[in-house]
């Protein structure tokens, strides 16, 4: 593959996912991780994307699609269902891990009064407990994504590869049968290393997850212990995934 011809697509992946690690941008387009650097090198200064550490973001997204503040608006009711249904299975004083996802966000907002020690890469998460005094909040190291919120790269991987707590609160792109996939291979990164701190995982997906495959395969069902979904989740899954031995929990609908 031609120089010219590598740089266009690694333009055209990071342009697909907004932000890849150089591990995983080698992996797509079958080229050593040192190559994949060099490439880089050469977009950042044509000022197509910026080079993070470990990788590249892109300086232009053509939509908001990954925007932590617009993807907070879809599915909102769903989603304060599932975050109110979600914080019933965590218990007082409990230590736990909150991914940086919206619907886990909502989880987050039901939690103060169980005093819960929060481990979190998440920015809006930690601003949210900022003035909570029952609340203790660790947020991991890493570089910031401002689109999405969240704290990436190595030191946040290693931040949650150090810790082990109760209970990890989770959310990604999709479920199905096959397992759980999400968007970023960043994410993933950051996200496989909560799953193995974490005594139990509970995954939070609204209805419109659910049957859903994403960019990258995050986990097996087998790192799963609950599930909890809102009322328009497909019952045909739904029941599979019960006899998957998943304990699944539908959130009951809004009065409103």
């Amino acid at each position: 593959m031609q120089p010219e011809e590598r740089q266009h697509r690694i333009g055209e992946y990071v342009q697909k996912v907004e932000f890849a690690s150089l591990e995983e941008i080698a992996r797509q387009l079958e080229a050593s991780a040192s190559t994949i650097r060099r490439g880089v090198t050469s977009l950042e200064a044509s000022g197509f994307v910026r080079s993070t550490h470990g990788g590249a973001r892109i300086l232009s997204p053509k939509t908001d699609e990954f925007t932590f503040s617009a993807r907070d608006t879809h599915q909102l009711a769903e989603k304060e269902a599932i975050g109110r249904a979600c914080a019933e299975l965590i218990q007082p004083n409990q230590s736990v891990i909150i991914d940086a996802g919206t619907t886990v966000y909502h989880v987050a907002r039901y939690l103060e009064s169980k005093s819960p020690q929060v481990i979190t890469n998440s920015l809006p998460v930690a601003n949210l407990f900022a003035s909570a005094n029952r609340v203790e909040v660790v947020v991991s190291g890493g570089v910031i994504y401002p689109r999405l919120g969240v704290l990436v790269g190595p030191l946040a991987v290693e931040a949650f590869a150090r810790i082990h707590v109760d209970v990890a609160v989770m959310s990604a792109g999709g479920i199905s049968l096959e397992g759980i996939t999400n968007s970023h291979g960043l994410l993933i990164d950051i996200q496989r290393a909560m799953i193995h701190a974490a005594q139990k995982v509970i995954f939070c997906f609204d209805h419109t997850k659910f049957g859903r495959r994403s960019v990258l395969p995050l986990c097996d069902l087998a790192c799963v212990d609950a599930v909890v979904t809102d009322h328009a989740a497909p019952a045909e899954l739904v029941q599979t995934l019960r006899e998957r031995g998943i304990n699944l929990i539908v959130a009951p609908e809004s009065a409103s």
